[in-house]
């Protein structure tokens, strides 16, 4: 482009190149950087040249800039609406197989698998990663929250006489915002992955559910009789 300015302009009368400095918010940058250029060939530089340089090619970067914004966006409308219109395959998403962050909040506030269900499947999207330091930290985070919030949300439901409906959620809640807003930044922190299949996830927490609902009887049994008792309470309360 620039080589067929200076061409054009070399068969310019000295005022038609003057015309084009004078007037130069009327012409693209490159053709009055041009014009400059032969005026100064023909040993009749105009006085400010090294100024109006510098602020044409200035001006000339940014619109260059927002010509191939124009036409990026040109060509995502011309992509999406080929693709709609069936003639592009859209292209598939590539990367490792992740549990994504929505998946994991799901499998965490689920009855069948709770905050647990949510941290096996961050806990299997570091190990895909090989992010073995992340998945330490969070079996530390796991097993000292069950710990902590267990005794916590039982002293609120039993003494303070709250939900158990809250009560759960209380329990699920804070551990799915450490997942998505601190493990999945620090850890994982991309957004080119593949989806994998539910399936397994949620065969899985069927199958240990069903078979906590039968060892549960035995499991009560087992506990001191303090234990026996707030268990006992827990119950009355969930079925009031």
């Amino acid at each position: 482009m620039a080589e067929d300015y200076a061409a054009k302009m070399s068969r310019k009368t000295a005022a038609e190149l003057r015309d084009y400095v004078d007037n130069r918010y009327q012409y693209r940058e490159e053709a009055v950087l041009a014009a400059l250029e032969e005026l100064a060939r023909r040993g009749t530089p105009e006085p400010n040249a090294v100024a109006l340089t510098t602020a044409l090619q200035t001006s000339q970067q940014e619109t260059d800039r927002r010509e191939s914004v124009a036409r990026a966006e040109v060509a995502d409308q011309d992509q999406a609406r080929r693709v709609a219109r069936g003639e592009v395959v859209a292209a598939e998403p590539t990367g490792p197989a992740l549990y994504s962050p929505g998946t994991i909040a799901l499998f965490s506030i689920l009855p069948m698998s709770t905050m647990i269900g949510g941290g096996v499947l961050l806990g299997l999207n570091l190990v895909r990663l090989r992010q073995f330091r992340g998945l330490a930290l969070l079996v530390v985070f796991v097993l000292a929250y069950i710990v902590l919030m267990l005794n916590l949300v039982m002293l609120v439901i039993v003494r303070g006489g709250v939900s158990p409906i809250i009560g759960y959620f209380l329990f699920n809640v804070p551990a799915i915002l450490v997942y998505v807003r601190w493990f999945w930044p620090r850890y994982i922190a991309t957004e080119n992955y593949r989806g994998r299949s539910l399936l397994l996830p949620i065969i899985v927490c069927f199958l240990l559910s069903l078979a906590l609902q039968y060892a549960m009887p035995y499991l009560q049994k087992q506990q001191p009789p303090e234990v026996q008792q707030q268990m006992k309470q827990l119950e009355r309360l969930l079925k009031e």
